[in-house]
């Protein structure tokens, strides 16, 4: 069965790094665009980052821009997250998200919905400390 699992949350003091990974089985990782999506306490799940099935395009949240970057190594069926210069607001439960029903290259806003995506990892712990 299709199975997503999240790995490398931790704590780390502001300004650190972190860089998440999701290992996938259980699918055709190629065919599936792939997203980030995070829910700190008390708050809503939000949308984190997206990145094309080939890998060749990426959207991000304004929040994160310029700070996370996402990729992915469809070789080994796995999506990345690394984040850089972490904020205590970046503190959050982060989830792994696969969808199938986002098949082109082009990725626009849509990719921010979580109805969006088919598949869900059981999420990964990151705090921030300030």
């Amino acid at each position: 069965q299709v199975q997503l699992v999240e790995s490398g949350g931790g704590l780390v003091q502001a300004g650190g790094s972190l860089r998440l990974s999701c290992a996938a089985s259980g699918l055709s990782f190629s065919i599936y665009t792939m997203g980030w999506f995070r829910q700190a306490p008390g708050k809503e799940r939000e949308f984190v980052a997206a990145i094309s099935r080939s890998g060749g395009s990426t959207y991000y949240a304004d929040s994160v821009k310029g700070r996370f970057t996402i990729s992915r190594d469809n070789a080994k069926n796995t999506v990345y997250l690394q984040m850089n210069s972490l904020k205590p607001e970046d503190t959050a439960v982060y989830y792994c998200a696969a969808s199938a029903t986002m098949l082109r290259e082009r990725l626009d806003r849509r990719v921010e919905e979580a109805t969006r995506y088919d598949h869900w990892g059981q999420g990964t712990q990151v705090t921030v400390s300030s």
